[in-house]
């Protein structure tokens, strides 16, 4: 066999700093986690040609990447409760529990499905594919420009080149809200101290054969042995499935990151997390030798964060209407999620509600006072920072990202706060009012 010469090199050369690709697009959608996949394909199926930007390499967010594996936040409180997010989520749920991807929590005292991530992804790309939405990946949004109260296009910059997107309406799934941010709308951080994060890992050599560790176990052990072992976190999980004792492996949330704004100290917090990792591999393997003396880890996942930066929109939901239940006149969404904010190194608060509680979203914690065609979801929504830390789980992440693209898909080429709030709530209204 002879080298077909003609099969070679060609000399290329970057002429201009101008040069690149451009894209329109009717919705453009910023963060393709668990709500701006939930954005994204319900704006394509109200029949809007649809962009799904993403700075990750693959789509699905934390909800594949953390290795997190609970879908929380989807039901009310108790062993019998009730469903309060659907649409996309009543498809992911069938589909993932016909491949044998979704599996019933047998622990907790209220529903938190366990999933199997890759099969996650699988559907969250077919779904993508169906739905013909265009994808562009390991994009990371540079520059967003606005006219007076609307965005009229960002750049996103990737290995290949720039990449400009122009659209009619923008959903900020991103999770650091980069999209109010580079536009100049105005946000919030959390004062006085950070929002820790978790580093998630999967274990395997786990030995099932005797009983494993209870969560009240585990916790009163690493309460009182965590410093021997240079431990930041002293209240952690392990989860554990039949599925995964099968094949020896759990998931295991026993970590606390800080997760700042600064891009160089971001840079290091992948290594300071695999540290605690191998230092919780530590406490496992001698603290519960029977289970976890030949453990490893497998998976180091993704640094998990839960708040940074968020919308600072037309109002912000509080504790106090957590707690209340208070049912907005604009509400969107609906959760029964604790608080949940992890708020000091050592563990968090945990303040779980009754089993008939529900709690609101509004529409007006989605948008921005200064933008006519932007709305956030996810954790960019307005909240206060415990109140935020009941609404950013995946739930009412996936509501907020429903509500975002329909509230979009209604304001067409005007604006947000000029919809009619009633005609929104009766697309929504199976995250509202379902209680089968």
């Amino acid at each position: 066999m002879t080298v077909d010469v003609l099969r070679n090199t060609k000399r290329i050369r970057r002429l201009s700093a101008g040069d690149g690709w451009s894209v329109d697009a009717d919705i453009c959608v910023v963060g393709a986690g668990i709500s701006g996949l939930s954005a994204a394909l319900e704006a394509a199926r109200a029949g809007l040609k649809v962009i799904l930007i993403d700075n990750q390499n693959q789509l699905g967010g934390q909800t594949y990447s953390g290795c997190i594996g609970t879908f929380c936040g989807f039901y009310t409180n108790g062993r019998r409760g009730y469903q309060l997010t659907h649409r996309i989520a009543d498809e992911l749920f069938a589909d993932l529990r016909e491949a044998g991807g979704l599996f019933e929590n047998p622990i907790k005292p209220f529903r938190v499905p366990y999933y199997n991530e890759t099969l996650f992804l699988r559907w969250a790309e077919r779904k993508v594919l169906e739905a013909e939405i265009q994808v562009l990946l390991g994009a990371t949004v540079r520059k967003v420009n606005r006219e007076s109260r609307r965005i009229v296009s960002l750049e996103a910059a990737t290995r290949y080149g720039e990449v400009s997107v122009r659209a009619d309406g923008f959903v900020d799934a991103s999770g650091d809200a980069v999209v109010a941010w580079l536009a100049g709308l105005a946000c919030n951080v959390p004062e006085g101290g950070a929002v820790y994060g978790s580093m998630m890992f999967l274990l395997e050599g786990i030995d099932y054969t005797t009983p494993v560790p209870t969560e009240e176990e585990m916790v009163e052990r690493m309460s009182e042995r965590a410093e021997a072992y240079g431990l930041t976190r002293k209240k952690g999980l392990m989860f554990y499935t039949p599925q995964r004792a099968r094949c020896g492996t759990a998931y295991g949330n026993m970590t606390h990151v800080d997760t700042p704004l600064d891009p160089l100290r971001a840079s290091n917090i992948s290594i300071d997390g695999h540290d605690q990792v191998d230092r919780v591999v530590e406490f496992l393997r001698r603290e519960f030798p029977a289970n976890f003396g030949a453990a490893s880890v497998r998976v180091y996942a993704n640094t998990g964060i839960r708040q940074t930066r968020w919308l600072s929109g037309v109002r912000q939901l509080s504790l106090e209407d957590v707690r209340s239940g208070r049912r907005f006149e604009d509400a969107v969404a609906r959760t029964a999620w604790p608080v949940e904010l992890h708020d000091h190194a050592g563990g968090y608060v945990w303040e779980v509600f009754d089993d008939d509680h529900v709690h609101y979203i509004p529409l007006s914690s989605l948008i921005s006072p200064e933008a006519d065609n932007y709305a956030a979801c996810g954790r960019c929504i307005d909240a206060d920072v415990a109140a935020l830390s009941s609404v950013r789980v995946m739930g009412p992440s996936t509501a907020t990202g429903a509500a975002a693209a329909h509230a979009l898909a209604l304001s067409g080429k005007g604006s947000v706060h000029a919809i009619e709030v009633g005609r929104l709530q009766e697309i929504l209204s199976d995250n509202l009012d379902r209680r089968d």
